[in-house]
């Protein structure tokens, strides 16, 4: 029987370990991707969301916070990291050399007193390089790659909510500050009708519980108004920390409007919003870094091939050096042979781990979806409850105005007009909150959306482009 020349042989290993691929999962979302949301607008959204709602004092938190927030800093400063953690990966796939240099100086010593000293100067250059035949060194390199691409979506999805946060806090202060004006009128009022209630009460026309329960009523507005005073304290207090100042050097801004939303957006497709979200974006990369790392798990447990070289001279002075070299070239392999089965559970390890990636990255998905959602339904049901609210103020005037005439003639009891004017109080009340959450559903919506606005990212080679639909 003939045997195969070495040539042929290792040809036949070579095909043999090119069907051992290490690619082990499907990286496509684990769920049907549905074709469109519920309902959309038609203009698109614009590049910086926030401008849409035409608040001068918004534009300037914005710039601050988007310039001077630590949290925002801090994501920057974890991307920077990744990018000096792929360039370090990377270098794995280069060639290293070394250098060095030495000196040795002996002394012997010779019959009698005399003693012989000899200088040898050495000089060495060494390089080595490990063949990636299985692809190890490749995977851990394009694992951190991508993982500087999540890093990048990270500090996307951290610009991302920090806008959103200011918008928030913004208008919930601007909610506080016309609560406060609402309360000093409403307070004005239940002080006037204090005065007419005394009044009556001085003429004999009405007992004093009367005037007990007005004077109720007028210490409760001042203490809807401490707790609105309040509120607003700690929300200026709340934007001095997103804007990267501290509580006691910010400076208050002028109080701003409750403005109806801008009409609705377009929404785009559901596929579109996973190729646009920035933590969905982080998901995918994340999924993709960990099935490489599956790969170079696999691949540990398979020889390795490194080559060495070393070119060494020595001479016993400084000019000799060059005159005598000694030249080596090594080859060398290691193979596991038993390590109590650590490999193979590291490679079970980054299976699970994949899996658990690619399982959050099907959540991530759904949960923006739902955010989406979520934000158009909460908005569509606030503007009928703003419709329902402000015919109730009109209704609730026009009761409180005829109940109070007939009370002051003697026609009606008092409690049945505090209760009026308690409840027509409450709704005005209740329509500045409902103003302020109908913005609040549209800046959710916004956010859902990732706004129309990206930070520069980290750049993507074709390989590691998104490609998730």
């Amino acid at each position: 029987m003939s045997l195969l020349p070495p040539a042929a042989l290792f040809c036949l290993v070579l095909f043999f370990i090119g069907g051992c691929g290490t690619r082990v999962m499907n990286e496509n979302p684990p769920l049907t991707v549905p074709g469109s949301f519920s309902t959309t607008g038609r203009d698109p959204l614009p590049e910086k969301w926030w401008l849409a709602f035409q608040d001068e004092k918004l534009n300037e938190l914005m710039d601050k916070s988007l310039a001077g927030n630590f949290s925002l800093q801090m994501a920057r400063d974890r991307l920077e990291q990744a990018r000096a953690v792929a360039g370090k990966s990377g270098a794995d796939l280069l060639p290293a050399l070394t250098s060095e240099a030495g000196l040795v100086h002996n002394s012997t010593k010779l019959s009698g007193r005399a003693t012989q000293t000899t200088t040898t100067y050495l000089l060495g250059l060494g390089a080595s390089y490990e063949i990636d035949l299985w692809g190890r060194v490749r995977s851990v390199d394009q694992a951190a790659r991508l993982d500087l691409l999540a890093a990048s979506e990270d500090l996307q999805a951290a610009a991302v909510t920090l806008s959103a946060e200011v918008a928030t806090t913004w208008f919930r202060l601007v909610e506080q500050q016309r609560q406060i004006e609402l309360l000093h009128d409403q307070t004005a009022t239940n002080e006037k009708y204090l005065d007419l209630v005394t009044h009556q009460f001085g003429s004999g026309q009405v007992p004093v519980t009367d005037v007990l329960q007005q004077r109720q009523i007028l210490e409760t507005s001042k203490a809807n108004m401490i707790s609105a005073e309040t509120a607003g304290q700690l929300l200026l207090h709340q934007l001095a920390i997103l804007t990267g100042s501290a509580p006691q050097a910010f400076q208050p801004p002028v109080p701003g409007t409750l403005t109806s939303p801008p009409p609705l957006p377009d929404t785009g497709l559901p596929a579109e919003l996973v190729q646009r979200r920035p933590d969905i974006r982080r998901a995918y990369f994340r999924v993709r870094a960990a099935d490489k790392r599956v790969s170079a798990a696999i691949a540990d447990r398979f020889p390795r091939i490194s080559l060495s070289a070393q070119a060494e001279t020595s001479g016993n002075a400084p000019s000799d050096l060059f005159n005598n070299w000694l030249n080596t070239l090594a080859g060398n392999l290691t193979a596991p042979l038993f390590d109590g089965g650590r490999r193979k559970f590291e490679m079970e390890r980054t299976k699970s781990a994949a899996k658990e990636t690619l399982h959050n990255y099907g959540q991530t998905i759904i949960i923006a979806f739902k955010e989406v959602e979520d934000a158009l339904h909460a908005e569509s049901q606030q503007r009928k409850l703003l419709e329902n609210l402000e015919s109730r103020i009109v209704l609730s005037s026009q009761s409180t105005e005829q109940i109070k005439v007939r009370y002051i003639h003697g026609a009606m009891d008092f409690l049945r007009f505090l209760t009026a004017l308690i409840s027509h109080q409450e709704l005005q009340r209740s329509f500045i909150r409902a103003q302020r959450e109908l913005i609040e559903y549209r800046i959710n919506l916004c956010r859902a959306l990732a706004g129309g606005w990206q930070l520069e990212r980290a750049p993507a080679t074709a390989r590691e482009s998104h490609n998730a639909s």
